[in-house]
C-alpha cells in the first residue's frame, strides 16, 4: 500500500520527461524541470494553494481522454501527457486573462503578461477603472496566517473586494505590509512616512532598533511577533541581538 503512494512516476510536459512523485502538482513538476506555466495566485509562502486566478490551467492527456485543469492544485496520480501551449490552453488562457485585464485594468504586470502570453482583450467586457485587485485573496491568507485576520473578502458579486470590516481602521491589524509584498498586482496601497506608516486606513509609529537605528516595522507588528516574549530593553534588531550574545560568549569564554 505505500509503495503505491511513494511511487515514482514519469510523466511527459510538453514533450519532456519528467520525473515525479505521486501526488505532486503538475505546477511543481514543471517548475522543477524549467517548463514555464503563467501564474497570478500562487506563492511560495503559502503550502495551500487557492487557484483562483486560472491562469496555470494546462491540458492533460491521461488513458486516452483529454481534459484542462489547474495546474497549481492538480495533484498527478498516474502516467500522462501534460501540454501548457497547446491551441486548446491558449484559447482559454486568453479567455481568463481578458477577465483579469477587464477586472483590473490598472494592475501592473497585467499587461506585461498578455503580451508575453499573446492574448488580447474581449472589447465586449466592461471594464473597472483605477482597479488593480484580481481578488486572488493571497492577501488575506498571508493575514490569517499570521493570526490576525484583519481583512477578508466582502460583499458578493461585482461589488466583491477585500477590505477590513465596514471599511473602518481594523484594531486587529499590526501593519506589517505582508499583505502588500504578496499582492501580485501592487494592489494594496500604503503611505510611509520617515516615522509612520499609513495603511487600511489608520496610521502607525514605525519601530526602529534602539542600536543601529534599522527599520523593524511597526510598534505594532513588533509587539506582535514578540507576543509570547517580554519584549527588551532597549529593543533591538536580530542583528544587534546575534553581535551582543556574541559579545557576551566571547566576554564568557576569557574568564573561564
Amino acid at each position: 500500500m505505500s509503495e503505491n503512494v511513494n511511487k515514482t512516476l514519469t510523466v511527459t510536459i510538453d514533450g519532456i520527461e519528467c520525473i515525479c512523485e505521486k501526488g505532486e502538482y503538475i505546477f511543481d513538476v514543471a517548475k522543477r524541470n524549467g517548463i514555464y506555466i503563467p501564474t497570478l495566485c500562487r506563492h511560495d509562502a503559502f503550502d495551500n494553494h487557492r487557484a483562483c486566478c486560472r491562469i496555470c490551467i494546462v491540458e492533460l492527456k491521461q488513458r486516452g481522454r483529454t481534459k484542462i485543469v489547474t495546474s497549481c492544485v492538480y495533484p498527478i496520480d498516474g502516467e500522462c501527457e501534460i501540454f501548457t501551449q497547446s491551441d486548446k490552453i491558449r484559447e482559454e488562457r486568453a479567455v481568463l486573462y481578458a477577465l483579469l485585464a477587464h477586472r483590473a485594468p490598472d494592475a501592473p504586470g497585467l499587461g506585461q503578461m498578455g503580451t508575453a502570453l499573446n492574448v488580447n482583450g474581449v472589447d465586449r467586457l466592461v471594464t473597472i477603472d483605477n482597479e488593480k485587485c484580481i481578488l486572488c485573496g493571497l492577501c488575506v491568507q498571508a493575514c490569517s496566517s499570521l493570526g490576525t485576520g484583519a481583512i477578508s473578502t466582502v460583499n458578493r458579486g461585482v461589488d466583491k473586494k477585500v477590505s477590513t470590516p465596514f471599511d473602518k481602521p481594523s484594531v486587529f491589524c499590526v501593519g506589517c505590509l505582508s499583505c502588500a509584498n504578496v499582492c501580485p498586482t501592487n494592489a494594496i496601497e500604503y503611505v510611509e512616512t520617515e516615522t509612520t506608516r499609513t495603511i487600511w486606513n489608520r496610521e502607525f509609529e514605525l519601530q526602529f532598533c534602539d542600536e543601529c537605528g534599522t527599520l523593524m516595522g511597526t510598534r505594532e507588528s513588533v509587539a506582535f511577533a514578540a507576543a509570547d516574549v517580554e519584549l527588551e530593553s532597549p529593543i533591538v534588531c536580530d542583528e544587534c541581538r546575534k553581535k551582543k550574545l556574541a559579545n557576551e560568549m566571547m566576554i564568557t569564554y576569557r574568564f573561564v
